[in-house]
């Protein structure tokens, strides 16, 4: 096959991807879902599963190497320019308190997830996808460890759903909580309790509204925070793939494989942070991005079928689970009894 030739059947996939991620777009417009906050980028990942398990088998097998394309490049892609969200201003904003939150939240989230995840003998990439989204910030952590690890596409879309799940329970329930006086926080404490436990952005920002415009503010930058600390986390993950000898797929690893999508997207924050660029720039490119964040989950999706779901089984929702909890209880009592002095 000519080059030429080959090319223009990687652009029919990765065109494909496009005109799912728009449906998306479009279909996140809906106001049932924008009441509900749900991104494209889960939308988009719905999209391509419901092609996998319909049309996937009836176009050419010469399309897939686009699908690949947007799964892959467009993802890291994607990731990088994830940082013109944020700014190290974020960090002095909400001070130490919120950051050494953080900090634990992530640690104890990841790290105890693998664990359980060893405890219920379940396949060790998909207990490292749920802990990772559950820990930082949903879909898009998955995929940035997702482009570490190198899995399977399956592995990715069953770590995420379970990030949808429990983040949707948790942007209602919040609130609700909150509201009648179960969570006992003050308006700050909140924020931070919100910022640090939530999985999506979304959801962050969806229950943060619901509760104020005060915990808002403090919400989203919490978990912005929560966001950059996705760079160390990968180099460890990075790090841990060659310490075990070989990669998700079997293939020998004699050195660190550095995520270097992780490493532009860290320079992009500090690019963001010196104020060069205007908003409309700014808000222009963030566009782009979940554009092509979305490409990638419907890339995804497009690549999982019913009969994968089926292999991974129940447990990883029950780490899911028990990861929800707690994030629950366990950072309810960090903010309000072991940090007293600090939040």
């Amino acid at each position: 096959m000519r080059l030429s030739e080959k090319r223009s059947n990687m652009l029919h996939g990765i065109l494909l991807i496009a005109l799912f991620s728009c449906a998306a777009f479009y279909i996140g417009d809906f106001p049932f879902f924008k009441k509900l906050s749900v991104s494209p980028l889960i939308i988009g990942i719905v999209l391509g599963m419901l092609y996998a398990n319909s049309l996937r088998n009836r176009l050419p097998e010469t399309w897939v190497p686009g699908i690949l394309f947007s799964s892959k490049q467009l993802l890291r892609l994607g990731i990088i320019l994830y940082g013109f969200r944020l700014t190290f201003q974020n960090i002095i904003d909400v001070g130490g308190p919120a950051i050494l939150v953080d900090v634990l939240v992530v640690l104890t989230t990841i790290m105890g997830g693998v664990y359980v995840g060893k405890l219920l003998k379940m396949d060790k990439e998909v207990a490292l996808l749920t802990s990772v989204g559950s820990g930082i910030c949903g879909a898009a952590a998955i995929l940035g460890a997702e482009a570490t690890i190198k899995t399977k596409p399956y592995k990715t879309a069953v770590a995420v759903s379970t990030v949808v799940i429990f983040g949707t329970i948790s942007m209602f329930l919040y609130p609700i909580l909150y509201r009648n006086g179960i969570i006992a926080f003050t308006p700050d404490q909140m924020g931070i309790y919100t910022g640090a436990t939530l999985h999506e952005v979304a959801h962050v920002v969806g229950a943060g509204n619901a509760m104020g415009k005060e915990i808002s503010d403090v919400a989203v930058i919490v978990k912005m925070i929560r966001v950059m600390l996705l760079v160390p986390a990968l180099l460890f993950i990075s790090l841990s793939v060659v310490k075990r000898g070989k990669t998700a797929s079997g293939e020998g690893k004699t050195q660190i494989a550095i995520p270097w999508f992780a490493i532009g997207f860290l320079m992009v924050i500090g690019f963001n942070s010196l104020g060069l660029l205007p908003l409309v720039v700014i808000d222009f490119i963030n566009q782009v991005d979940t554009f092509l964040l979305t490409m990638a989950m419907t890339a995804l999706g497009a690549e999982t079928s019913i009969e994968k779901f089926k292999k991974a089984g129940a447990k990883p929702f029950v780490l899911a689970l028990i990861l929800y909890g707690w994030l629950l209880g366990g950072s309810y009592v960090l903010i309000k009894y072991v940090l007293p002095g600090w939040v």
